[in-house]
């Protein structure tokens, strides 16, 4: 380890934050041949895609992660640090009624709820339910959905919003959908066909061993120190690299000096259970509003498939209880409304005229990424960047 107080322009790249975007652009600008240094507040590398070993399980500390793209470059530069398996999302459901149903939205779930056999009686049940919904709006008055409830019972219908969307969402955003705005959810996706899986990306997947071997395979050889806040050393950094590359919260970064944005965060509770095989999938939703909890995540399913996972006679599984985020807690969600947008691009404004600072990731843009396009943009801007 190096002491980041005595050493002077050492580096070329001050890096802030361990995480994807971070361990990515440095080790880009690495084989390039540009010497980094890379800072962390928290104990380990990888920010929330940092995985725990827990009973030879990968427990994803920071909730699911499940890499999926349609971008070939993506894909083959994550697997040419560490190769991935054939992991496909397909969550469940449990509903206020009891029953299971498959997501995302498609022919099994339309079966499991009307009994329905065939995309066209699947259709008529949809459109049936869809223009109740905006029969019942004009009655009020109303000519486009006010807000989230009204827009997803345009889209899907009573049944579906009540038994799947209403207090799943309530419960992930501290909100009734009534106060939710519309455009959170611009579109459902429907399947008119019998297909589980979530995504409809060419490519998806879990790391081999886990996402810390991917996470370690990008920061290989370069210099890492973890319990380095950077505020800590924010006066003096241009001291230690020419450039600073910041991960970190947007707002924080300028002290909040005009007001702080807002996030929602994830609470956990982690429970080893003795038996190989808990809940049988790797996620279910609890879309009830009795239950406190949004999901449980049973890790073991994420690596291991079909009878492998009887090998390990223990299972970890994951509640998630999503929270307003308060100081000292982690940023997950922000919460895109007018009034956080709108400081955001005040932000986003002032960040431009910082000098030779490259901001990225979800935190520095105060936008929500998937694991892949937080690579691409990474891969995006070094390319420019470096060349």
């Amino acid at each position: 380890m190096h002491n980041i107080n005595k050493k002077k322009k050492e580096y070329d790249y001050l890096i802030v934050g361990a995480g994807l975007y971070g361990a990515t652009f440095a080790y880009l600008a690495t084989k390039a041949g540009k010497r980094c240094l890379v800072i962390d507040r928290r104990p380990h590398t990888g920010g929330n895609i940092f995985c725990e070993e827990i009973e030879g399980i990968n427990v994803h500390k920071y909730g699911a992660h499940i890499f999926h793209t349609s971008d070939k470059e993506v894909w083959d530069f994550v697997n040419s640090i560490v190769p991935f398996n054939r992991y496909t999302n397909c969550p469940v459901a449990k509903a206020p009624d009891g029953k299971l149903y498959n997501l995302p939205f498609n022919m099994n779930t339309f079966y499991q709820m009307w009994g329905v056999t065939t995309p066209e009686e699947a259709i008529n049940k949809l459109d049936a339910q869809r223009h109740d919904a905006l029969l019942s709006m004009r009655r009020e008055g109303v000519t486009e959905p006010r807000n989230l409830e009204e827009k997803a019972l345009s889209l899907v219908g009573r049944d579906i919003y009540e038994n799947l969307i209403k207090y799943y969402t309530q419960k992930q955003w501290g909100r009734p959908c009534t106060e939710l705005p519309a455009f959170i959810i611009n579109r459902l996706p429907v399947r008119l066909t019998f297909d589980n899986n979530y995504f409809k990306d060419s490519y998806q997947g879990i790391p081999i061993g886990g996402y810390n071997r991917l996470i370690e395979g990008l920061l290989e050889g370069i210099d890492v120190q973890t319990h380095i806040d950077f505020n800590d050393i924010k006066d003096k950094w241009r001291d230690i690299a020419a450039k600073l590359v910041y991960t970190g919260p947007l707002d924080e970064y300028f002290d909040f000096e005009s007001g702080r944005l807002e996030w929602r965060t994830v609470r956990f509770e982690t429970e080893v259970k003795n038996t190989p095989n808990w809940q049988g999938n790797a996620v279910i939703n609890y879309t009830d509003h009795i239950t406190p909890f949004t999901r449980i995540i049973e890790h073991k399913h994420f690596e291991s498939f079909g009878d492998e996972v009887y090998q390990n006679p223990k299972t970890v599984i994951s509640r998630e209880y999503s929270t307003e985020f308060k100081p000292g807690m982690e940023p997950y969600y922000p919460v895109n409304d007018s009034k956080n947008n709108e400081l955001a691009e005040k932000y986003r404004a002032k960040a431009k005229e910082e000098k030779d600072v490259i901001f990225g990731g979800r935190l520095a843009d105060y936008r929500y990424y998937d694991m892949a396009p937080v690579v691409a943009q990474a891969i995006s801007i070094a390319a420019t960047e470096l060349t």
